[in-house]
């Protein structure tokens, strides 16, 4: 019984002291400098791209991971009608400019009156808006890039039907700049200011410290957490720096 006593007793007093023990502060990031921040490398821009039409995809020109640039031809819907449109319209106005320039000499015979002569120049003037409506119904077959980045997901390929609900065909990602976005805790409120430095640590991928700006400073402190949110942008005009990945910032004063 005393044996059994003197186990329940040191139980006890062993669950007690764990109890009154300090926590222990969480792990930081490889290579972090004392006063660094944990933070998230982001891409600057991240968008999805198709079309507002419907349509069957004929062509898309690049894939997940391709490097693709501002304006650059990523996908074509196909075309013919719309194309079709564009040049019988371009036939219509090439008429309407010879019947003007015919009836022009007419009119200043005045063997034509000027109404008769109205109506032909309006009637060209129409359809040059005709034309205009028919190219941009075109353009709208073409998907291009808005920025300059890489392709993190292709969701439709050549064949497929593009609708209302399936009008996304790629994911694209701008790296450059990456954005660093870190929490930093509340009690730094008001040392933290748009133009700072920071310095990034990218360990274990890269073992040089890179430098970034702070452009963002969150005006509003999260109660529940006692953080706000920072972020800083980093150049990285080669994409080397991937994003997705953990570092940690010590910023400058």
């Amino acid at each position: 019984m005393k044996t059994v006593a003197s186990i329940a007793l040191a139980l006890v007093l062993s669950s007690q002291a764990v109890a009154q023990a300090p926590a222990r502060a969480p792990l930081a990031a490889p290579g972090a400098a004392k006063d660094s921040h944990n933070c998230v490398v982001e891409p600057s821009l991240s968008v999805s791209v198709g079309s507002p039409v419907d349509g069957v995809l004929q062509s898309v020109t690049v894939d997940r991971g391709s490097s693709v640039a501002k304006g650059q031809v990523v996908a074509q819907l196909r075309s013919g009608v719309e194309a079709a449109a564009v040049a019988l319209s371009q036939s219509r106005i090439e008429f309407d400019k010879r019947k003007v320039e015919r009836n022009e000499t007419l009119f200043n015979k005045q063997l034509i009156s000027a109404q008769e002569r109205d109506e032909m120049v309006t009637e060209a003037t129409l359809h040059n808006g005709e034309l205009r409506k028919e190219l941009e119904n075109l353009k709208l077959r073409t998907i291009v890039s808005p920025l300059n980045g890489v392709v993190v997901e292709r969701a439709l390929g050549p064949g497929e039907l593009i609708r209302a609900d399936r009008s996304i065909v790629l994911k694209l990602a701008q790296l450059n700049p990456l954005n660093i976005e870190v929490i930093t805790p509340a009690a730094l409120f008001g040392t933290i200011r748009a133009g700072m430095i920071g310095s990034v640590n990218l360990s274990p991928y890269f073992t040089q410290p890179y430098t970034a700006k702070v452009v963002v400073v969150d005006k509003v402190i999260d109660p529940a957490s006692g953080t706000f949110w920072v972020r800083l942008q980093l150049p990285n005009p080669e994409n080397k720096i991937p994003a997705g990945i953990r570092c940690s910032v010590a910023f400058k004063r």
